[in-house]
């Protein structure tokens, strides 16, 4: 640990962390429940006004089983995007190559994997974790892994078990070099949450050739 991380590691930085908690819920009821999400009402214990005892108050969210995002980056550090149709926001979106964390037993690591292979076509030799987020704290449980991608190679098409259908059918593909990515971020040209995030975090990562990173793991 260097110096400089050590007195980060004092003080204020030392104690700002999210961390778990899960207060205490009187019933659920599960509103909807559609292929890759559900709607859920919880009636969660809260305190009082004034610290004066206890309250119940309705919480309603999206029951949502998380995602992986990959970004991928080649040896010339150009960042592969994909352009897909998103109908919730009537946009279509400069993405990182992405899916849900759908298949029963498959973790994080093992989803971004096979969705970096069907969607781009690419393997990885190295894998890092990059930071993980929940998109939307307010309205959904949803929490998306993200990963960086090197050393990457292509996949023979006859080993590509899978058909791209709907929005996936008319993907289009750019590799932006990074520092390029950071400009289109920071000029409001790319709003996808992963895509935002991660080509930042990338980014900062990159200042010590991605050291600072943790290896990517399926736990």
């Amino acid at each position: 640990m260097t110096d400089r991380v050590a007195k980060e590691t004092t003080g204020a930085y030392a104690r700002v962390a999210d961390a778990p908690e899960s207060w205490p819920v009187e019933r659920s009821e599960e509103r909807f429940r559609g292929a890759k999400c559900g709607m859920r009402t919880d009636w969660v214990q809260m305190p009082g006004a004034n610290g004066q005892g206890r309250t119940v108050a309705a919480r309603d969210y999206m029951d949502h089983p998380g995602a992986a995002a990959i970004l991928a980056l080649d040896e010339r550090g150009r960042v592969l995007l994909q352009r897909q149709y998103r109908h919730a926001v009537e946009h279509t979106l400069w993405e990182l190559p992405a899916g849900v964390l759908d298949v029963e037993g498959e973790g994080p690591l093992a989803t971004a994997r096979r969705e970096l292979v069907e969607e781009a076509g690419l393997r990885a030799a190295t894998w890092h974790k990059l930071p993980d987020f929940f998109p939307s704290t307010g309205f959904s449980n949803e929490r998306i892994h993200l990963f960086l991608a090197r050393d990457l190679s292509e996949v023979p098409e006859e080993e590509i078990d899978f058909v791209r259908e709907h929005e996936e059918t008319d993907l289009a593909a750019e590799w932006l070099p990074l520092e390029e990515a950071v400009r289109a971020v920071l000029c409001g040209r790319l709003h996808n949450g992963a895509t935002v995030i991660g080509i930042l975090a990338a980014h900062a990562a990159a200042a010590d050739g991605f050291a600072s990173l943790p290896v990517a793991g399926d736990h």
